[in-house]
C-alpha cells in the first residue's frame, strides 16, 4: 500500500514538472536567441547591400522572408504538435534555425540567402509558438509569471543582436546563432509531455452544448486584442522617432527615447512577475490597456512625449505573455487558439507601421499619438469585452 502511494505521488510529481530546471534555463536562452536573430536583419542591411549589390528594398526582403517563415512555422508546428512530442517540436525548430542561420551567413547569392531566411523563420516560429504554449501550461499557477520571464528574454536578445553585428559582422553573427541553435537541441531532454494541474483548470467557456458561438467570439476577441496591441507596439517603435523630431527633439534624443521604449518593454515583463502571482491576467491586462491609453494621450504634450512613450513600453510589456495565460484558461481549444494569436501578432507587426503611415499621410505627423490612442482605446474595449465573454457560461 505504501509503495502504491509512493508511485502515485511520483506520477503526480512527474506531471507537475513539464520543464526540468536546466530545460527552463535553456528555454530562456532560446528566447534570447530568437530575439537576437530577429534583430540581426536590420543592422545587416548595409553589409548585405555591399556583398550582393542590393537596393534598399531588396535588402529588406531578408526580414520579410524571416517573418513569413515565422508565421508559416507557427501554423505548421501547431498542426503537427498533437502528433509529435514537445521535445521533437522544439528540437526540429532549433534545427531549422541552425540551418537557416548557417545558410544566411554563408549563402553564395541573394536568392539562397532569402531561402535560408525563410528556413530560419520556420524554426523561429516553431520556438515562438512551442515555448509560449508550453510555458502557458507548464508551470501550474506560476505559468503567467514564467511567460513574462520567458518573453523578457526576447527583449534582451533584441538588444544584444545589433551589438553582435557591430562587433563581428553579419557572417559571424548569423553563424553564432546557428551554432547556439544546434547546441540548444541537446537541451530539450528535460521537457516532458504532460502539463501540470493548476488551481484554475476549469475554463470559463465550455465546449459542450451550444458554446460554439461563444468560443468563436472569444477567439475573435483575443485575435483583436493581439492585433491591436501589436499595432500599438510596432507603431510606437516605428513612428516615435519621427514624431519626436517633428515636435522639436534632436535626432539623437529621438533615437535614444526609442531605445528606452524598447528597454521598458523588457523591464516591464520582469516587474510584472510578482504581480501575476497576486492578480488575475484579465485584471492585469485591463490596467495595462488603460495605462497605455493614458500615456499615449500624454504624448500629445510635446515636452512629455519621450516619457509618455517610455510609459507605453512599460504598460504594453506584459500584454503578450499574460494574454496567452488568460487565453489558455478562458478557451478550451487553447493550443490551437494560441497558434492563431501568435501568428496574428506576427502579421500585425509587419502590417501595422505601413498602415499607420497611410493615416499619418492623411493627417500629419502630429497625429501619431491620436492614431495610436485610438488603437489602444480599442484594445481596452476588447479587453473589457473579453472579460464579459469569459465570465459568461456557455449556453
Amino acid at each position: 500500500m505504501t509503495q502504491t502511494r509512493e508511485r502515485v505521488a511520483q506520477s503526480v510529481a512527474g506531471r507537475q514538472a513539464l520543464f526540468s530546471r536546466p530545460a527552463t534555463v535553456a528555454s530562456c536562452v532560446g528566447f534570447v536567441l530568437i530575439g537576437a536573430l530577429q534583430a540581426l536583419y536590420g543592422p545587416a542591411v548595409p553589409a548585405l547591400r555591399e556583398e550582393f549589390g542590393l537596393s534598399p528594398s531588396s535588402a529588406g526582403l531578408g526580414l520579410s522572408l524571416h517573418f513569413t517563415g515565422g508565421v508559416a512555422g507557427v501554423l505548421a508546428f501547431n498542426a503537427i504538435h498533437s502528433r509529435i512530442s514537445n521535445r521533437a517540436l522544439l528540437a526540429a525548430s532549433y534545427a531549422l534555425m541552425a540551418a537557416g542561420g548557417a545558410g544566411f551567413a554563408f549563402a553564395p547569392d541573394w536568392p539562397l540567402a532569402l531561402a535560408a531566411a525563410f528556413l530560419g523563420g520556420l524554426g523561429f516560429g516553431g520556438i515562438d509558438y512551442g515555448l509560449n504554449q508550453l510555458f502557458a501550461v507548464g508551470f501550474g499557477d506560476r505559468s503567467t509569471a514564467m511567460l513574462n520571464v520567458l518573453n523578457a528574454q526576447f527583449g534582451i536578445g533584441a538588444v544584444l543582436g545589433p551589438a553582435l553585428i557591430a562587433g563581428v559582422g553579419y557572417v559571424y553573427a548569423f553563424g553564432a546563432c546557428a551554432v547556439l541553435s544546434g547546441a540548444l537541441i541537446l537541451c530539450t531532454g528535460g521537457i516532458r509531455s504532460e502539463a501540470p494541474v493548476t488551481s484554475e483548470d476549469k475554463p470559463a467557456a465550455d465546449d459542450g452544448g451550444g458554446g460554439g458561438g461563444l468560443l468563436s467570439r472569444v477567439l475573435i476577441g483575443f485575435l483583436a486584442l493581439y492585433i491591436l496591441n501589436v499595432a500599438v507596439e510596432a507603431g510606437v517603435g516605428g513612428w516615435e522617432p519621427t514624431h519626436l523630431e517633428t515636435v522639436g527633439f534632436s535626432a539623437t534624443v529621438a533615437a535614444s527615447a526609442t531605445s528606452v521604449y524598447w528597454l521598458m518593454m523588457t523591464v516591464g515583463r520582469f516587474l510584472v512577475v510578482p504581480i501575476t502571482l497576486r492578480y488575475s491576467p484579465e485584471r492585469i491586462l485591463t490596467v495595462c490597456a488603460a495605462g497605455m491609453t493614458a500615456c499615449l494621450l500624454l504624448a500629445l504634450i510635446p515636452g512629455a512625449a519621450p516619457w509618455a512613450y517610455a510609459g507605453v513600453g512599460l504598460f504594453i510589456a506584459p500584454v503578450f505573455p499574460t494574454g496567452l495565460s488568460w487565453l489558455n484558461r478562458g478557451l478550451p481549444q487553447a493550443k490551437r487558439a494560441g497558434a492563431w494569436v501568435i501568428a496574428a501578432s506576427m502579421i500585425g507587426g509587419v502590417a501595422a507601421p505601413p498602415l499607420l503611415g497611410v493615416g499619418i499621410e492623411a493627417s500629419g505627423i502630429h497625429a501619431v499619438p491620436w492614431l495610436l490612442t485610438v488603437l489602444s482605446g480599442a484594445s481596452l474595449l476588447a479587453t473589457v469585452w473579453l472579460i464579459r465573454l469569459t465570465r459568461k457560461p456557455a449556453a
